[in-house]
């Protein structure tokens, strides 16, 4: 078989009335749509928008699950107990996944957001809870992460499907972890 890239782009990580991005014109490009799915960034208008218009287009709906931080954009690491951090993933999955419904499609993929993402490269309690979320709601979705990292392994190790990925807009330390963003550097802006 040819190699594929699916091109995946976070999406409706607004809420209320601000906005942060162009969802539209993300779908004209993207194949897998990354929606914020409530905690640290989307509402429920959001959400059944970019479904709507990700269905439209034929974009696969993921669900982007991140700690309950609307205040810092899921960016800050939350000690959650790993029972609750499972529930509330669930949930997230499960909200986002009901407007997906409405729009003819279904959630396809999971892929955790920010300080979540990052947590659990290394964080075996998280990344176990994350897996035994997606294993509990849905264990055909696949799982989009960090080569190498604690979440993928688990994941694995559930029978859950893997996805690796790589960021085109992020710099990468030594050991294949991203950069932090509060690191200059960390996002890159040049397009070559």
């Amino acid at each position: 078989m040819p190699a594929t890239i699916d091109l995946n782009s976070d999406l409706g990580e607004g809420f209320g009335r601000w906005s942060l991005g162009d969802d539209d014109a993300l779908l004209e490009v993207v194949t897998s749509a990354n929606v914020a799915c409530g905690y640290h960034a989307g509402d429920a208008a959001t959400m059944r928008r970019v479904c709507d218009r990700a269905a439209a287009r034929g974009v696969a709906v993921g669900a982007q699950v991140g700690y309950r931080d609307l205040p810092g954009f899921g960016r800050r690491f939350i000690d959650v107990d790993p029972h609750e951090l499972t529930q509330e993933v669930i949930y997230q999955v499960a909200a986002l996944d009901g407007f997906a419904r409405v729009a003819g499609t279904r959630v396809r993929y999971v892929k955790p957001h920010g300080a979540l993402y990052n947590a659990i490269v290394r964080h075996e309690e998280q990344a176990a809870a994350v897996v035994q979320a997606v294993v509990d709601y849905d264990s055909s979705l696949p799982v989009l992460g960090l080569p190498g990292s604690a979440w993928l392994r688990r994941a694995e190790e559930a029978g859950l499907p893997v996805v690796a990925e790589a960021f085109a807009d992020r710099a990468y330390a030594p050991e294949g972890t991203l950069v932090s963003r509060r690191l200059p550097g960390a996002v890159l802006h040049d397009t070559a």
